[in-house]
């Protein structure tokens, strides 16, 4: 077959028309860039802080997720607002500390008829005062409807479930089913890891066609418990807990293995909504932001610290914090500015134009300024903590951690002394009393404790290290 010549007319043509090809896409680029961001918030439940193979796990493997910071940034000092979900998904959408508002004080919520006043702004709310279309897909646990709600808290939509837990597959919480269509409770059958990032999915495909940019709130359930896995183990699994009428958060349950498919997963979903964000062309101006709600529980890896879920050791609270916008961000970078979940909220304001409510002012700060310098300054914090369970106290400020837990004091430098062994309260005592002191300034602008809130922890029965450890104490604990 004879190659058919190009005359020089024919060349510069197709050359103009490529060149108008590329125009044209350069300028959709930049007009994409020129738009508020998209938002994606990923929310684990209960991932431990070294349960992702960037935080150092030797097993678990989570390459989408990873990828978050290979493209952006890794945080080493980030932190839970909380010990337990509800409290800390209490500061996350209200940029504020959880104790000023009475279901901060749940630890977490559990059947009380408290839940997220629907006047107070939130993050949605005020992303939505700025033209942003709103979706909560997964976890609420912020108050039972219809009273509380999502979609009287500033979310558009919602697919998901409202309490602490539920069976992944059967979507039981071992006394009703959870799974909801905005309010009209619905039945879905699926791994419920897959039915929140298949929705997620979906969701963004959704609002690729429009105009206006979005926020997606996909908060999953895993890895928090039951332990069942995707496939006929975590199938078998639930058929034994619900025959035996046995509580989700049975002990006798649950292996490493598990937890790793559970993780696995998780990181799975979190690649296919990634996958679709690039395939719509939304990477560049999308801030994608991954963490957890607060430390990991019994399968968890909180290397290098001690503690679990329900302390505010190290492990309790301490968590992996990932964030990444091609279009402002330079990536492969960590830092080690402290962060906490109700930073999210300004840094995220800041973000797309806006600014919290100067009726509610937000305890937070915005994180963007260090995250787009080149050297990602790191800036000082003082943070603090409180947890009825065990009268447990806490502090952050510079290197130095004070921490209470029953009558027993501590002062550690947890950046040379992550474990917290070493109790320095003795040989720095104007730091212990400084620390000390700020602790109790911070706390008077809190609500106080109260007997009636819940409050959550593990004992010597049920963890073989906590040996000696009695039922966590629930009277109020309010210094005078």
């Amino acid at each position: 077959m004879q190659r058919k010549s190009l005359t020089r007319r024919a060349l510069l043509q197709s050359a103009a028309a490529g060149a108008v090809l590329i125009t044209a896409g350069n300028q959709k680029v930049r007009a994409n860039l020129d738009k508020k961001p998209n938002i994606l918030f990923i929310l684990a439940d209960d991932l431990g802080y070294a349960d992702l193979s960037s935080y150092g796990h030797p097993t678990i493997q989570t390459p989408n997720i990873d990828g978050i910071a290979e493209n952006g940034v890794r945080f080493l000092q980030a932190y839970a607002n909380s010990a337990v979900c509800s409290a800390t998904r209490t500061a996350l959408i209200t940029g504020r500390y959880q104790y000023r508002l009475a279901l901060g004080l749940e630890e977490p919520l559990a059947g009380r008829d408290v839940g997220l006043p629907p006047e107070h702004p939130t993050l949605p709310s005020l992303l939505k005062k700025l033209s942003y279309k709103t979706t909560l897909i997964g976890k609420w646990h912020l108050g039972a409807f219809p009273k509380f709600g999502p979609l009287k808290s500033g979310y558009d939509h919602f697919f998901g479930f409202s309490g602490g837990a539920l069976d992944y597959y059967s979507h039981d919480t071992g006394a009703n089913k959870d799974l909801w269509e905005d309010e009209v409770e619905v039945d879905k059958a699926g791994y419920l890891t897959d039915l929140l990032g298949e929705r997620a999915v979906k969701t963004v495909n959704e609002h690729a066609k429009c105009e206006a940019p979005f926020f997606i709130s996909l908060h999953f359930n895993a890895p928090h418990w039951p332990w069942e896995t995707p496939g006929y183990d975590g199938k078998k699994e639930s058929e034994r807990l619900k025959k035996g009428h046995l509580p989700l958060s049975i002990f006798d349950a649950g292996t490493q293995d598990i937890y790793r498919q559970i993780v696995e997963r998780l990181d799975y979903q979190v690649g296919q909504v990634l996958q679709a964000l690039k395939d719509n062309g939304l990477e560049d101006n999308t801030i994608v932001i991954f963490t957890s709600d607060n430390g990991g529980e019994r399968f968890s890896d909180t290397w290098p610290f001690s503690g679990k879920k329900s302390e505010l050791l190290e492990g309790g609270i301490r968590i992996p914090a990932l964030i990444r916008w091609p279009a402002k961000i330079a990536g492969g970078r960590t830092t080690d500015q402290i962060a906490m979940s109700m930073d999210w909220l300004p840094t995220l304001l800041e973000a797309a134009g806006g600014v919290a409510d100067s009726t509610y002012p937000s305890d937070g700060v915005s994180l963007l300024p260090g995250l787009i310098d080149e050297k990602l300054v790191v800036n000082p914090r003082s943070v603090f903590w409180r947890y009825k369970g065990n009268k447990q106290r806490a502090a952050r400020i510079g290197d130095y951690k004070y921490l209470k837990i029953l009558d027993n004091t501590f002062l550690f430098n947890v950046v040379d002394d992550p474990l917290e062994r070493a109790n320095l309260q003795d040989r720095y005592r104007d730091t212990f009393k400084q620390l000390f002191d700020e602790w109790i300034v911070w706390n008077k602008d809190m609500l106080p404790e109260t007997d009636e809130s819940g409050t959550y922890g593990f004992s010597g029965r049920q963890f073989a290290d906590h040996i000696g450890t009695g039922a966590p104490t629930t009277k109020a604990d309010n210094p005078l």
